[in-house]
């Protein structure tokens, strides 16, 4: 699997949500140098065969699904993400056997058909997303990949340099948190309209920003991967409030088969060291246990530093993720 994405406590994920969609397009005739294949733009009918595609290979290399087909979804249809000229499918008898994508040029995604390994697909691939990354002038693109995965062997064989080192961490099932009293003055509740939601993104976007190096998201992309993906319910927004009613914190989950995800956790700066993100911490976990699910995920990055933390909670590490670029 290839991204990056809002990591942290936003996931090792798939993409970031800056930028818009470039005004030119691929060329149509351009087939990768892969005159045996079928190659075309993705289209939103693609996104089941390129979710079973990027599951297969998740399957190998780390032993578990993270990826779901919403991920694909409310990704696909951000605003400032245009499928036409930013994706590409590689078919063989109407099989998806390989794809890439490339959000604003710089934040990529790409998988290969583990039988389809050694012909050249997979090389293919990047160097078309480097040739993206030109085009829509981004200067950089780059991906995580698993540990040890074919995806790290090829990539660092094509000169890709690691930027940061990302890890999906678990609390087991039957695992819990210690309790974390919200302090005198603070409440935890869901989000109930749009204004609560626009709240939210402000936190996270104020807080990412100190340490992620990209443009500002636009709520119209943050409402398209969260608001408006498939299956999502306003009570999954977490809100931390002061007295006077301001949002200073949330957590926004992600409810799967038996999985609780905390795909972002943010809380402003100048609330930090009250104990307000463990708090919204206990209370996702919890919420996601009250509705079924067994377990609790997140994923945090080396530029955040907060791995230890996570760690202290009785999280454990069950993947490892290498976000690989290189100067385009």
């Amino acid at each position: 699997m290839l991204s990056d994405d809002e990591a942290g406590s936003e996931g090792t994920g798939r993409g970031e949500d800056a930028g818009s969609a470039p005004a030119v397009g691929p060329d149509p005739t351009d087939r990768l140098g892969l005159t045996r294949y079928d190659v075309r733009p993705l289209t939103p009918e693609d996104a089941r065969a390129v979710f079973e595609l990027m599951a297969a290979g998740e399957l190998e290399t780390i032993g578990v699904v993270a990826v779901e087909e919403a991920d694909i979804v409310s990704d696909w249809q951000r605003p400032s993400f245009d499928l036409a000229t930013q994706s590409i499918g590689v078919f063989e008898s109407g099989r998806l056997v390989g794809y890439a994508e490339v959000a604003m040029g710089r934040w990529a995604d790409a998988a290969v058909a583990a039988d389809h390994r050694g012909r050249a697909i997979g090389t293919a691939l990047a160097l078309w997303t480097q040739r993206v990354s030109r085009r829509d002038g981004a200067g950089l693109v780059g991906q995580p990949v698993p540990h040890g995965s074919p995806g790290e062997v090829l990539l660092r064989s094509l000169g890709y340099e690691e930027l940061w080192t990302s890890w999906v961490l678990e609390m087991p099932e039957g695992a819990t948190i210690d309790p974390q009293p919200v302090p005198d003055g603070y409440t935890i509740r869901p989000a109930e309209d749009e204004a609560d939601f626009r709240a939210a993104h402000g936190v996270v976007e104020d807080a990412f920003l100190e340490w992620s190096v990209r443009e500002r998201g636009t709520y119209a992309d943050f409402a398209a991967q969260v608001v408006l993906r498939p299956g999502f319910e306003p009570w999954q927004i977490r809100l931390m409030t002061e007295r006077s009613g301001e949002v200073v914190g949330t957590s926004i989950l992600q409810l799967g088969e038996d999985c609780g995800y905390v795909s972002r956790l943010a809380v402003r700066r100048d609330q930090r060291n009250r104990g307000l993100a463990r708090a919204l911490l206990v209370d996702s976990f919890a919420v996601a246990r009250e509705r079924g699910a067994t377990r609790s995920e997140l994923s945090t990055d080396s530029r955040t530093g907060a791995l230890g933390l996570y760690e202290k909670v009785g999280m454990q590490v069950t993947s490892t993720w290498h976000h690989l670029a290189i100067q385009t």
